[in-house]
Parts: structure tokens; C-alpha cells; sequence
């Protein structure tokens, strides 16, 4: 009981010290659920819609003009205007002002009904990786639609049936199967990795801030005199409080995400419960660690950042983890986040058993158990360690 008893008492003590210190409430609940709100409203279309693209139509026909009505009738693009020749269309995508633009030229259509096989041109900036693509995608997809009504036209002219018009026009059908997210929606597969990094990110800077203050204002000796010096049971009282906030802000963005806006989840709700208490023990783990190996609130808080944004990076949401060199594949297993996101996609996304990802649960549980290997370090430096700004 003496041992509970200690932990009820330093459990205490840091729930004053949450109360008292504004970065606490900001970077544990403010920032967070901003965080939350920010990523999921701001991509609450799924895809980006209305990008600004721009027209060169120096052929100026009913084709041609009925070409840029299909372009403007996409959803992800909008005729933002109208230019003279290119080099006017290039100068507007230097200054940023479109992401691309479909140029026309002169005599375009009557080349098309002559069957001389006339050339429309498109050119869009990649720059911003996803605009690119999709400026890329909405004009080759203009371009054909073109080409195919005029060749409809012509085949129905000479009798052709409409069987025998999709069959010349079209002779290989496309049967297209998105596995688990079939809108294509930017919503479902980039906030459900970079809410949780960053969400790290603040279990990282906070775990390390917390105990890097004890040296800081000196109550180190006070909190593991709390304690009688056992560190294991100071480290218990001092997180278990911080560890219960962080869950009810994971369990609360993962309730909203997967039960209120409707994301994919064809795992077991409990399979979600295991994945955010372990997101948050392993977080924790790391930030106790990096403290520990440089017991400095500067240090600590350094490598804690840094970490937690090159996960986002290694995580192999934005650039597949086979497709780096070597060493990076090799670097990816040392990021709580790379195995946090893996056991996602398992379990979660594509509801596979736990079983099928096994080695990402060990990983996520030793990144629990490292602060043991500093456990004396940490200790050492509360008891005789002096703060250096």
C-alpha cells in the first residue's frame, strides 16, 4: 500500500503542476484538438476541388469552346481565365495564379474533321505534387473525351451501331477496383496519419519538457524524495495523469474520424482501443528515453522534435518505405510512428488480424519498454545533475 500510496501522491502533485503551467493545457488539449479540427475540415471534400486552370484556345470553334465547357465541368478543376498565347499562360503559372492550362491552336478542328490527326497541347506545374496530378488527369481526360465524341459522330454518319462505336472507340474496358478507399479521398489517408504524428509530436515534447523542468526548477530531489528515491515509481506517479489525458484526446480523435465522419474502419472497435493506448505508452516511452540520454531540457527536446517530424516523413504515407534506398528502409523501423501507421493499414484500414502484424506491435511495445535502459541515467541526473540554461 506504501507504494500505491506514494503514486497517488505524486500523481497529485503533477495534476497541480498540469494546472498551474498553460503549456501543459495547450499542448495536450488546445493544440491538439486544433489539430484535429484543422486537418479533417480542411480536406472535409475528400479531394481538392475548383483548382484554377487556364485556356489557350486560338482555334476558337464550337469544339474547341465545347472542350473547355468539359474541362470547367470537372470537379477538381474551374476555368479561372482565358489567355492570348502561351507565353501569357506560362507567366500565369509563375505567378502562381493557375496550376495549369490546355493550349488549343489554330486550325485544331478542322484538322480533326479532315482526320489529320491534330495536336492539343497541356502543361501543368508540379510544383504542388497533388494539384499536378490532378490538372494532369482532367486535361488528358478532356482531350480524349474530345477525340472520342467527334469519332462517335463520324462512325454513327456511316451506320455504325453504338455497340460497334464503344467497341472500335473503347476495345479494352477498364474495370477499376479501389481496395478500402474507393473516393480516392485525401481526407481518409492523410489525416489519419498526420493528426496521430502529430499528436507524437506533442507526447514526445511533453514527456521530455516534464521532466527536463524538474532539473530546471529544481524539485528533482523533492519529487523522487516523494518517492523514496525509487525512480520506477516517480516516473509511474509523474505519467500515469499525462498518459490519461493523452488517451481521452486519442480516443476522442478516433471517435470522431471513424464513428462521426465515417472513415473506413473494418477492424473491431477494440482492435482501435489497443492501437491508441499503445500509440500513447510507446510515444510516452520515447520521450522518457530521449530525456535519458541527454538528460538536458534543451537536448531532450531537440532530439524529441526532430524525431517526430522525420516520422511523418518515414512513415510511408506520402513516399512508399520500398521505394527509398537501402539505408532509409532500414532507418524507418526506428520511428514509433512508421509501425503506429503499419498496424493502421493492418488492422484498422484493411482488417486484417492482429496476428498480421505482429512485428509492428513488438516494435510499438519496445519503444514502451526503453526508458528501463536509462532508468539509472535518469535517476543520477534528478539527484545531482545542475541545470544549465
Amino acid at each position: 500500500m506504501t507504494v500505491l500510496r506514494q503514486i497517488y501522491e505524486i500523481m497529485m502533485r503533477e495534476l497541480l503542476i498540469l494546472r498551474r503551467n498553460h503549456i501543459y493545457r495547450f499542448c495536450m488539449v488546445v493544440f491538439p484538438l486544433l489539430v484535429i479540427f484543422f486537418f479533417t475540415s480542411m480536406l472535409d471534400d475528400g479531394v481538392p476541388t475548383g483548382l484554377p486552370v487556364g485556356i489557350v484556345d486560338q482555334d476558337n470553334t464550337s469544339t474547341s469552346r465545347a472542350l473547355c465547357r468539359k474541362l470547367d465541368g470537372f470537379q477538381t478543376s474551374r476555368i479561372y481565365a482565358y489567355y492570348p498565347n502561351v507565353s501569357e499562360a506560362r507567366r500565369a503559372i509563375q505567378r502562381n495564379e493557375i496550376y495549369g492550362f490546355l493550349y488549343i491552336p489554330k486550325g485544331t478542328t478542322e484538322k480533326l474533321l479532315a482526320s489529320r490527326q491534330p495536336k492539343i497541347s497541356y502543361y501543368y506545374t508540379y510544383t504542388t505534387l497533388a494539384a499536378g496530378s490532378m490538372m494532369m488527369k482532367d486535361m488528358k481526360t478532356v482531350s480524349t473525351l474530345g477525340s472520342a465524341a467527334l469519332g462517335q459522330a463520324t462512325l454513327r454518319a456511316k451506320g455504325a451501331t453504338d455497340r460497334q462505336i464503344q467497341t472500335l472507340l473503347q476495345p479494352i474496358v477498364v474495370d477499376l477496383h479501389q481496395i478500402a478507399n474507393p473516393w480516392s479521398s485525401y481526407n481518409i489517408y492523410l489525416t489519419t496519419v498526420m493528426v496521430p504524428g502529430i499528436i507524437i509530436l506533442f507526447i514526445f515534447l511533453i514527456s521530455s519538457y516534464s521532466l527536463g523542468t524538474e532539473l530546471k526548477f529544481a524539485t528533482s530531489k523533492e519529487w523522487l524524495a516523494m518517492a523514496d528515491n525509487r525512480i520506477v515509481v516517480a516516473l509511474l506517479g509523474k505519467f500515469l495523469p499525462q498518459t490519461l489525458i493523452w488517451l481521452a484526446i486519442v480516443y476522442g480523435y478516433e471517435y470522431y474520424v471513424f464513428f462521426h465522419l465515417q472513415f473506413p474502419c473494418l477492424g473491431s472497435p477494440w482492435m482501435l482501443v489497443l492501437l491508441g493506448l499503445i500509440q500513447v505508452l510507446a510515444a510516452q516511452g520515447f520521450g522518457i528515453f530521449a530525456f535519458g540520454l541527454m538528460p538536458s531540457l534543451r537536448m531532450s527536446m531537440s532530439i524529441s522534435s526532430l524525431w517526430a517530424v522525420l516520422s511523418i516523413s518515414m512513415a510511408g504515407s506520402a513516399f512508399p518505405i520500398m521505394g527509398m534506398d537501402g539505408a532509409l528502409q532500414s532507418l524507418s523501423w526506428l520511428f514509433p510512428l512508421r509501425h503506429y501507421y503499419m498496424m493502421y493499414q493492418i488492422c484498422v484500414f484493411n482488417g486484417f488480424p492482429l496476428i498480421e502484424a505482429w512485428f509492428h506491435f513488438a516494435a510499438l511495445a519496445a519503444f514502451m519498454l526503453l526508458p528501463w535502459l536509462v532508468l539509472k541515467k535518469i535517476k543520477n541526473a534528478m539527484l545531482t545533475y545542475v541545470y544549465i540554461p
